[in-house]
């Protein structure tokens, strides 16, 4: 069972979202928080697996309550942004935060579980249009001679190729096609590229790959 917990200002959205919800047979609402300072409370009491995190909230917003339930592994959760087209900027700040995925406002209600339930499996969950934007307006390129990290040096030849890819929104099995490489090999590969950067997911190594200068919008993938 998928432990849910609702986090939107507004009343209404919750009910509907728990609406939706409460006819999947693997999802469970467990709470629900009108703001970032209390879902940041009910996360750490109620300890649910997804969190369904909208942006603009009072007292504290949804990117705040991120940043702090997610440092230093205070909270397992895994978070899954609410967001619209007008929001690219907390796109990117979300991403930083350690948000796991994100769902546009505007996507029909039977995306909802399907997300959920990706998001739970330790999957990202990038809609390509945000991808798009949030790389071409937000990723910060390094500064002239600042060089690769030592994270990337440890990678291998291989693992800088699977990490361009998934920076580039590829999934396992269309970079195992491309790479001609079966499925559970690419797997293996985003795990070792995940542990030897120290990151939480493939959404934090789409980050770090632009971050980095390993990838830069408009570029080919590296070989």
């Amino acid at each position: 069972m998928i432990r849910v917990l609702l986090v939107d200002d507004q009343a209404l959205v919750r009910g509907g979202f728990h609406s939706i919800l409460s006819g999947q047979e693997d999802i469970e609402v467990v709470g629900e928080a009108a703001d970032g300072a209390e879902a940041v409370d009910s996360a750490l009491t109620l300890l649910p697996d997804v969190i369904l995190m909208d942006i603009r909230m009072p007292r504290m917003d949804g990117i705040e309550a991120t940043r702090r339930l997610l440092r230093g592994g205070r909270c397992p959760a895994r978070v899954l942004i609410l967001t619209t087209f007008d929001e690219d900027e907390y796109v990117y700040q979300a991403l930083r935060a350690g948000a796991s995925g994100f769902l546009l406002k505007s996507a029909p209600p039977r995306e909802l579980a399907g997300a959920i339930r990706t998001v739970a499996a330790g999957e990202a969950l990038l809609a390509p249009e945000i991808t798009r934007r949030m790389i071409e307006e937000y990723v910060r390129r390094p500064r002239p001679g600042q060089g690769r990290p030592t994270g990337l040096q440890t990678l291998t030849p291989r693992e800088l190729e699977v990490l361009n890819l998934i920076a580039r929104g590829r999934s396992n099995a269309e970079i195992g096609a491309e790479l001609f490489l079966s499925e559970p090999t690419i797997k293996t590969h985003v795990t070792r590229i995940l542990a030897k950067l120290g990151l939480r997911d493939r959404v934090q190594a789409v980050v770090h790959a632009y971050e980095t200068g390993l990838v830069q919008p408009g570029h080919p993938p590296h070989k």
